[in-house]
């Protein structure tokens, strides 16, 4: 099975790697990894991207383990456009966390109206921190948790909002 998984993954965390593991659960993984240019407008707070270059080489250490893991192959390529690479033909599954269930289904209404069958929509649900809210790549930039989900120590003592 050629399963597809999109993202900006700026920080990666282990959100990320629940997603990574359930791809590499269903078979051979395609990532796109978003364009400088289409990271801003995928973001739903307006924050800085490493550039492209920084996080792919972070993510292929990231995915090459589990990877070996399971046995499976794996590719990086990079997404220019929110429906991405996943109306192509070759995918038959595309692995999304819970907000972005929409893009997929678009993805698959796009698919459909190309003579494409649909594909099967994996969903992932969040990874939470220690206190009880979803990692975030937000919440680790902003210094609130690490990538683990672990409370730093400046945000241990602050009251939560």
């Amino acid at each position: 099975m050629n399963v597809a998984l999109g993202g900006t993954f700026d920080p990666v965390h282990d959100g990320h790697l629940a997603l990574f593991q359930r791809a590499f659960s269903l078979g051979d993984l395609t990532v796109g990894l978003t364009s400088e240019s289409l990271a801003p407008k995928t973001r739903q707070v307006d924050r800085p991207v490493r550039p492209f270059a920084d996080r792919k080489a972070e993510l292929i250490a990231e995915i090459r383990p589990l990877a070996d893991e399971y046995d499976r192959e794996f590719e990086i390529r990079t997404l220019k456009e929110p429906t991405g690479i996943a109306v192509e033909q070759k995918f038959d599954a595309l692995v999304v966390s819970p907000e972005t269930v929409d893009g997929a289904e678009r993805i698959n209404e796009i698919r459909v109206e190309r003579g494409r069958e649909p594909l099967d929509i994996e969903v992932v649900d969040h990874i939470m921190a220690d206190d009880g809210e979803r990692i975030s790549s937000t919440r680790i930039l902003q210094g609130e948790i690490d990538r683990h989900g672990s409370l730093t120590p400046e945000a241990a003592g602050r009251p939560r909002d």
